[in-house]
């Protein structure tokens, strides 16, 4: 076996534990040279020296590595193999009884793609998807059924959800008429038909006919319901890059009090801009997908979401903060163009 593929086979193992990619470099560097410094560790890896300590902190309650803060500089020693691997085994030891007791034996769960042909099933599995919502709900709905779910909306609402809502074929009169303020963060109004469509939590998602919902559909038209995150993430795609930037804003809620941390990264996003847009300047404390902390002022903010857009394409969602190491960008789940991906983001004012 050649030297790379043993490398490679020691990072996938290390990564089986639970280890992030920067865990893993940070802890290779350490076990090549047996003792060394944060400033070392922080060249060899490409990370920020704090993000070494707390790097550093996680092998240690790991039992990868022991941490001495009381030299100057602080220095970090590889624990001898045998005993780290024998600590690790101990862990993996100790929860055998408690997976054996929660283990219950049941089929895999496949993706669902389904034909939804009835109103009545359209709206139950809404009803339901509505109800299961941990993060995001949002919706393109005609005028006329909207009421049919906004008791539901507005209980997923108050319980924290981030719900984004398009209301079709509603003229300016009847949306002056209509108060959305305690069911939907934002509101647009569409003043012609469009599909039903909704996606809840990049998770499932459902795209048909407006007449569907209604009961006044035709033979042949129904609505494809998915609960596969790929294709729900499409179906959002669509809502938010086709439907949403050609309608009409109605609503905004204010911006949350601070300082408020989140757990979804769209909300973080469309409060600091409620924020930023009333002047306020603002600081960000961000996990990120590989346990780093990024903290900074934040600097710039793209978002699709309210007036005035500043996103550069359609599900451009990101902050920028300006660290230590300069201006940094952060976006959410499956980023592929900023710095880092977060996964919580805590705001205060700067």
């Amino acid at each position: 076996m050649t030297e790379p593929s043993r490398a490679d086979d020691l990072r996938e193992e290390l990564g089986a534990f639970g280890l992030s990619d920067t865990e893993i470099d940070a802890y290779l560097t350490i076990l090549s040279t047996g003792e060394t410094t944060t400033r070392e560790v922080s060249e060899e890896s490409d990370v920020t020296q704090r993000a070494v300590y707390s790097i550093a902190e996680r092998l240690e309650n790991r039992g990868l590595v022991r941490v001495n803060d009381h030299a100057s500089p602080t220095t970090i020693r590889a624990v001898p193999p045998d005993e780290a691997i024998a600590t690790l085994s101990k862990r993996l030891e100790s929860i055998r009884p408690v997976l054996e007791a929660r283990y219950t034996e049941t089929a895999p769960k496949a993706p669902e793609i389904q034909i939804v042909k009835s109103r009545e099933t359209v709206l139950k599995r809404f009803r339901n998807a509505i109800a299961d919502a941990d993060h995001e709900i949002v919706v393109a709905i005609p005028h006329d059924v909207y009421p049919e779910i906004e008791s539901e909306l507005r209980a997923a609402h108050e319980d924290g959800t981030l719900v984004f809502l398009l209301v079709g074929e509603l003229d300016d009169a009847e949306a002056s008429q209509r108060t959305f303020a305690d069911a939907a963060d934002v509101v647009r109004q569409w003043g012609a038909d469009l599909p039903f469509l909704y996606a809840v939590d990049d998770e499932v998602s459902m795209i048909g006919d407006s007449g569907l919902p209604r009961g006044t559909h035709e033979a042949g038209e129904n609505a494809v319901f998915v609960s596969e995150s790929n294709l729900a993430g499409a179906v959002f795609g669509l809502y938010l890059g086709t439907y949403w930037p050609a309608s009409t804003e109605r609503y905004v809620t204010d911006p949350d009090p601070l300082p408020n941390h989140y757990d979804w990264f769209r909300t973080a996003v469309l409060h600091a801009f409620l924020h930023d847009r009333n002047g306020r300047e603002l600081w960000a404390d961000v996990e990120t997908v590989d346990g780093e902390r990024v903290s900074g002022r934040v600097s710039r903010i793209r978002q699709p979401f309210v007036e005035p857009a500043t996103s550069e394409f359609a599900l451009e969602n990101s902050l920028f903060l300006e660290t230590e190491e300069g201006e940094v960008s952060i976006g959410g789940s499956g980023t592929f163009l900023e710095d880092y991906e977060g996964i919580a983001v805590t705001l205060r004012s700067a």
